[in-house]
């Protein structure tokens, strides 16, 4: 298996129990529809998040966060609408980055919330 799809599953792995530290609940992980793939559906007591989960070794080639780009926040956007329509979820949605660097015991977490 590729590096780089380890590395992301792991981070994965880490944002969903930094998630559950938080007390919140992970709902669905890698959700996919025709339009694309969300990482985690969260909820947090109040409301739903889809989070989108940027995991990298080292900064060399940028922060985790500048892959979110206007183009991918929208689509972001229009993938956590379509999960709360499968999902018959009719309440607001919000999309969260977590952004997540390679560490020696594990993974540092960068969460910016409502990012669209």
């Amino acid at each position: 298996m590729n590096a780089n799809i380890i590395l992301g599953r792991r981070g994965e792995d880490a944002a969903a129990a930094y998630l559950a530290r938080l007390g919140w609940t992970v709902l669905d992980r890698n959700w996919r529809c025709p339009e694309g793939e969300l990482d985690i559906v969260a909820y947090d007591g109040t409301r739903h998040i889809a989070c989108e989960v940027k995991t990298r070794s080292s900064i060399r080639y940028g922060d985790p966060l500048e892959a979110i780009t206007p183009s991918k926040a929208v689509r972001l956007r229009r993938l956590a609408w379509r999960w709360a329509e499968a999902h018959q979820v009719h309440t607001e949605m919000r999309v969260d980055v977590l952004s997540l660097l390679s560490a020696d015991d594990g993974f540092t977490v960068d969460h910016l919330r409502e990012v669209c």
